[in-house]
């Protein structure tokens, strides 16, 4: 078992016909993290739950993790003692990621998650089963299956948490392109296929400064685009379809249709939050999704926001915050 699997922790085991035969070939059977309260086991009370998804090249194991002065995530669980069911979302690729949406170049693990796993945690623990009970929360590429997930199936989540998630696409991504262009053509010919024969070659993964955004930009394609990339390699002009169709995946923009607006209004909890000196400048898109839910209409009671100190890692001290936040919003 990880290091820190313990208290109400449970280690489970999912095999997926969504992820059956994925493009990457990645496991079908995917490890499941589940924490109970105490009282779980007695009487017949039901309880919140809340799913929490992890960031670009993260796994369910890797919140097991634990680092100096620092406890795991976990361990964090285990003291706040929530009066919720906390289940840890596994949804690494061969790529890094997959955003927790359907994606031909990808796989469905946006159907995994809301079609599959949900139903059977429900049908494994005593969960309320309506959706203004069950929350789902996560940081960077975790924050943003949040926000979307919630926008997408509000029929199954009632309440959101995202610490720094991707938004404002324009001054994220965007701004990387040219990075990006001149990596691929300093380093590796202006081959994305030379990047991944280097990457898979054995040597430690990001030992190189261009692993992460040459890695970032490809899974995002994959993600968002099926694999077409938004940009000439060459110049790192836009290509403007495929630009619009990575725009059709941004949560502010999304927030800002009829359809998901309502479904934001519709929400208990939204929390947002990110650091002031976000490296990725989520900051910014933290700032943009909290202007676009006062656009639609969501409730001032309903949103908690706050920039914070600090930059896009060491964030691990707000999560108790956002699950104590959903717990007691959602609360049975």
């Amino acid at each position: 078992m990880p290091v820190g699997l313990t208290g109400r922790w449970q280690e489970l085991s999912f095999e997926s016909a969504a992820l059956a035969g994925n493009p990457l070939g990645d496991p079908a059977v995917r490890p499941v993290y589940v924490w109970t309260p105490s009282s779980h086991d007695a009487g017949e009370v039901s309880y919140p739950s809340i799913y929490v998804l992890q960031g670009f090249t993260g796994t369910a194991p890797s919140w097991f993790n634990v680092g100096a002065w620092v406890p795991s995530f976990p361990q964090v669980v285990d003291d706040l003692d929530l009066h919720a069911i906390v289940v840890l979302v596994d949804a690494f690729t061969a790529i890094g990621g997959s955003q927790f949406l359907d994606s031909p170049a990808i796989g469905n693990y946006h159907t995994y998650l809301c079609a599959e796993l949900v139903p059977w945690i429900d049908a494994q623990f005593r969960t309320s089963s309506a959706p203004e009970h069950r929350g789902v929360a996560g940081k960077s590429s975790g924050g943003y299956g949040a926000m979307v997930t919630a926008m997408l199936r509000p029929d199954l989540f009632g309440g959101l948490a995202t610490h720094a998630g991707d938004a404002l696409f324009d001054n994220t991504y965007r701004r990387e392109f040219v990075d990006v262009a001149r990596a691929l053509r300093e380093t590796y010919a202006g081959s994305f296929e030379r990047f991944w024969e280097d990457f898979r070659s054995g040597r430690p993964p990001f030992s190189k400064p261009s692993d992460h955004p040459l890695l970032n930009m490809w899974a995002m394609s994959a993600a968002y685009s099926g694999g077409e990339l938004p940009f000439d390699l060459e110049t790192a002009e836009v290509r403007e379809e495929v630009w619009a169709r990575w725009l059709a995946w941004d949560p502010v923009l999304m927030a800002r249709e009829p359809g998901y607006a309502e479904a934001l209004r519709g929400m208990r909890a939204i929390w947002i939050d990110a650091g002031r000196s976000d490296e990725f400048y989520l900051d910014l898109g933290a700032i943009a999704f909290r202007r676009a839910l006062t656009e639609a209409g969501v409730a001032e009671d309903v949103v908690r926001f706050e920039l914070h100190e600090g930059s896009h890692s060491g964030m691990s001290w707000r999560y108790p915050l956002a699950l104590s936040f959903l717990a007691e919003r959602l609360a049975v």
